[in-house]
């Protein structure tokens, strides 16, 4: 008798079987959303899904993406995201569904210097002159040695070889056995090929159903053309807020003086070999070049390149072309052979390319320069002035495109952060557009949806806005707000999570609150590492942890630890910020409100997410307090607080004392 055809489940019953196999609550907007990611990648219009936190919302993509007839890509902005996929939810899920006859084949897939490579370990690292060298000198060489034992492991017990899995490092270590996209050898020409852990970790995607992967990498396969994914049909899109700043981060590029001086020294020998080197002498010249117009130029946004900085960088770039030439021109079987000369050369376009780029001035790129640190020289950087047109074309014209967040609508709607990834708002066709018939031509249809939360903000949580307060100045904590700091965490006594705009006034409010309750803890960034304070801030709730920018979307502290969420001011970008300034600058002239647009969309976004920390739980509850009043007095305050979740408001400051001390007991 033949075998019965094996029935594919639907999405509705293949959630409820990983949901109760995984001992959840099925819960109606994660229903909801994979029904609408379902109906997404089935109709081929992009999808705009807000999910709040508690929702299940992994499930309700990874369901429809394991349905789905084509690969899917799911790309996240954090590693701890993609470790949660990878390493929890997929497996689990997997496991739950595994008699359902779905192809549940899947991969990570990561850039090539997230993997040790095999040749840089067995053969060497090149020096200052391009050579192999057996080994650094002193504890940088004594940490090679114990990373390249981990990567031989790796490779007998079959092994991913990720950096993430490697013993604790700093990146100058880790880069000792790891390289970039240009310097490796290629698969075909290095003798280590088929072990290589990035080749094997490719052949495994091309043979996967599901794909996880960063937004950085999606960046680069999709809108700067080098292919690092298989073909794909959908790719979702988690932690989506996140999406343009990881764009930005992945097409800008950085030039200084040391590192084209360095890529000078590492072609000497190679193009001495052919000529008598002036190649790499003229190139040399031009860091010097370049290094004294940095020296001279003002630090910040240049709006027209100084002369003398275009000047060094056309030097820079012309050399650069030259070193490159000179270089032998052997068969690839010999190149590839010679992994000095492979990665030497590949230093010299890195900064040709680079200083072309930046020497071209283009209306497109804004172009700054950084102030040096103790750690970092002066550098020139450049960064695309948006971003959203290449997402347009080269991402959501080639594929169907989920993003998912939980904090997708800003001023309530969505419009600010679809326009930001390059839909208009005019496309929506959705409930509220649909009388029309929906955008049509080239235009590309999206739909919007807010599935909610399982969190009763309005009982859970207070918004508290300290009206009373002066508005922030320029000079940081002013005596007012550091009184209103010690009675709030008074009140709450500890569990309090300190948002500040910068690091001294995170510092500042912690030396007051040391000094006045002095029975409690209180910790600032920088104290140690961050996983180390939020561990003993989870361990002991009269605690106080103060910081900055990592904590706003960082930190997941569920229960009591934290009552109470203390924010001192908007969190604007700064004035002399260069990119969000040039853009906020570009949206004036282009007729638009760039305030709006650039500056309260950002302070927004965070706003969102620094208050997000507080309720995790359906059973957390707590305070926001937000110690500036413009986001009860200002105009754009309404937009700001549409931005957040639901809570109860109030500018009273002894009613809020008096909540946080009922909690606190």
């Amino acid at each position: 008798m033949p075998e019965s055809p094996t029935v594919t489940p639907s999405v509705t019953e293949l959630l409820s079987t990983a949901v109760a196999a995984l001992g959840g609550e099925e819960r109606a907007g994660q229903v909801a959303m994979a029904e609408a990611v379902t109906a997404a990648m089935e109709s081929e219009e992009h999808l705009l899904v807000q999910a709040g936190t508690g929702t299940g919302k992994s499930l309700a993509y990874l369901v429809p993406s394991l349905l789905h007839g084509e690969r899917v890509v799911i790309a996240t902005a954090t590693l701890a995201l993609q470790h949660q996929l990878v390493e929890r939810d997929i497996p689990r899920l997997v496991e739950a569904v595994k008699d359902s006859g779905v192809d549940t084949s899947h991969a990570v897939l990561k850039g090539r210097s997230n993997y040790a490579c095999l040749h840089r370990i067995r053969e060497g690292v090149p020096d200052d002159q391009g050579a192999l060298v057996e080994l650094p000198e002193g504890s940088l060489g004594k940490k090679v040695l114990e990373l390249r034992a981990w990567a031989e492991e790796e490779v007998e017990d079959g092994g991913t070889g990720e950096r993430d899995h490697a013993p604790r490092h700093t990146d100058k270590e880790w880069r000792q056995v790891s390289v970039n996209h240009r310097e490796c050898l290629g698969a075909s020409k290095c003798p280590f090929g088929q072990e290589c852990f990035a080749e094997r970790a490719r052949e495994k995607a091309h043979r996967s159903h599901l794909v996880v992967t960063n937004h950085s990498l999606l960046a680069i396969d999709a809108i700067e053309g080098v292919p690092m994914i298989p073909d794909y049909d959908v790719v979702v899109i988690d932690e989506a807020h996140e999406l343009t700043t990881r764009v930005t981060q992945a097409a800008t590029d950085e030039l200084w003086a040391a590192e084209v001086e360095r890529a000078a020294r590492r072609s000497q020998r190679h193009v001495s070999a052919r000529g008598d080197g002036s190649e790499a002498d003229d190139l040399a010249d031009a860091a010097d070049a370049l290094r004294e117009a940095l020296g001279g130029a003002r630090p910040g946004r240049f709006d027209r390149i100084p002369q003398d900085v275009g000047d060094a960088l056309v030097l820079v770039r012309d050399a650069a072309r030259a070193c490159v030439s000179a270089y032998p021109k052997t068969d690839s079987a010999e190149q590839g052979a010679d992994a000095g000369l492979q990665q030497a050369k590949a230093a010299v376009q890195e900064v040709f390319a680079t200083a072309e780029r930046m020497a071209a001035d283009l209306d497109s790129d804004v172009l700054w320069l950084a102030e040096g640190t103790e750690r970092m020289p002066p550098r020139l950087c450049v960064a695309p002035l948006q971003v959203w047109g290449p997402m347009r074309d080269k991402l959501l014209a080639e594929k169907t495109v989920v993003f998912t967040s939980a904090t997708l609508m800003l001023g309530g709607d969505f419009s600010a952060v679809a326009t930001s990834v390059g839909l208009k708002p005019s496309e929506r066709v959705d409930e509220r557009s649909t009388t029309g018939g929906g955008p049509s031509g080239d235009a590309m249809p999206w739909r919007g949806l807010d599935v909610g939360s399982p969190f009763d903000y309005g009982r859970q949580a207070i918004l508290y806005v300290a009206r009373h307060l002066p508005p922030p100045g320029r000079d940081g904590l002013v005596a007012a707000q550091l009184d209103e700091i010690v009675d709030l965490v008074d009140a709450a006594n500890g569990r309090t999570l300190g948002l500040f705009s910068s690091r001294r006034a995170a510092e500042a409010a912690a030396e007051v609150v040391r000094e006045r309750l002095p029975h409690l803890t209180t910790l600032a960034q920088g104290d140690a590492q961050l996983p180390e304070l939020a561990a003993q801030f989870v361990s002991d709730p009269h605690t106080c942890l103060f910081g900055t920018l990592s904590l706003w979307q960082g930190l997941d502290v569920p229960g009591d630890t934290c009552q109470l969420v203390l924010i001192d001011r908007i969190p604007f970008p700064r004035p002399d910020d260069p990119l969000l300034s040039a853009r906020q600058k570009a949206a004036d002239e282009a007729g638009g409100n760039g305030f709006m647009q650039v500056a309260a969309t950002h302070a927004a976004l965070l706003l969102a997410q620094g208050a997000g920390r507080l309720i995790r739980t359906t059973t957390d509850r707590g305070v926001v307090a937000v110690l500036d009043p413009r986001l009860a007095t200002a105009r754009y305050g309404r937009f700001l607080q549409a931005s957040l979740p639901p809570m109860w408001t109030t500018a009273d400051p002894a009613l809020v004392r008096q909540a946080l001390s009922r909690l606190s007991g």
